[in-house]
């Protein structure tokens, strides 16, 4: 019988795991998929993942693609696997796809979104998903930084530590800020991120809301793409990954 490629989509809690791939050092997200789909299958399965988080950032649609030999179908795989799992972990849609799927190379868009709280007092019930941001921030200064991000350019002033020969040029496609209420969040989307970049990114934003950095200088810092100028980084509990797109092999 030939092995037969799935791909799931990932939600997790990021609080308690040190981040997707697997670490000697904690929890992560690829092991308890691993773990739970050795269980499954009842022998070594390797699971790849369409992204990297860091530890403490969340997932509502994180993808993960991993080959088996079983005769189970998808829906099967799919319960089979949530049974296995950790409270923080979960899998969904769960389907077939190609030989060949490779859930980090085929994807084609990823987003991401930051929420931050910004009431008078912290919300002990959004502790583990927004970071409590107090005092005035002027949220049109924020949306006028963040308009600066769209389109194909070079982003190593906000990356952490690149891998030797990565490039950090990126095209971003969407970035805008919304608010309910004290609750505000911004939604990134772009082919592919760079490490912190999303986190650095927030800190300066919320610096520029709160207006310590100008606007035409966060601009300048941004073009000037000299290596992790551009931050603070933000806490990782307010970060979530929403959605990852794919032109074929796995459409939700």
């Amino acid at each position: 019988m030939d092995a037969k490629r799935f791909a799931a989509t990932v939600s997790y809690d990021g609080t308690a795991l040190v981040g997707s791939q697997v670490q000697p050092n904690g929890r992560t997200v690829q092991e308890e998929l691993e773990i739970a789909a050795a269980a499954l299958f009842g022998q070594l399965t390797r699971v790849e993942l369409a992204g990297r988080t860091d530890s403490g950032v969340h997932a509502t649609g994180q993808v993960a693609a991993f080959s088996a030999v079983t005769r189970l179908g998808s829906a099967t795989v799919g319960r089979a696997l949530n049974a296995h799992l950790p409270d923080d972990v979960a899998v969904r849609d769960v389907r077939e796809v190609p030989p060949g799927f490779d859930p980090r190379r085929w994807a084609r868009r990823r987003w991401y979104r930051y929420t931050v709280w910004n009431g008078e007092a912290r919300e002990p019930l959004l502790r583990r998903t927004a970071w409590f941001v107090e005092g005035n921030l002027d949220f049109e200064a924020m949306q006028r930084a963040a308009d600066a991000l769209t389109g194909r350019q070079d982003f190593l002033a906000c990356s952490g530590k690149l891998e030797p020969g990565r490039t950090s040029v990126r095209t971003v496609f969407r970035a805008g800020w919304d608010r309910a209420g004290d609750t505000a969040w911004w939604d990134i989307e772009a082919d592919a991120f760079l490490p912190q970049m999303v986190r650095r990114l927030t800190g300066a934003l919320i610096r520029v809301g709160r207006g310590a950095l100008e606007v035409e200088e966060f601009v300048r810092l941004l073009r000037q793409a000299e290596q992790g100028a551009i931050g603070p980084t933000a806490p990782a509990h307010g970060l979530c990954l929403q959605r990852v797109w794919y032109d074929e092999g796995y459409v939700v």
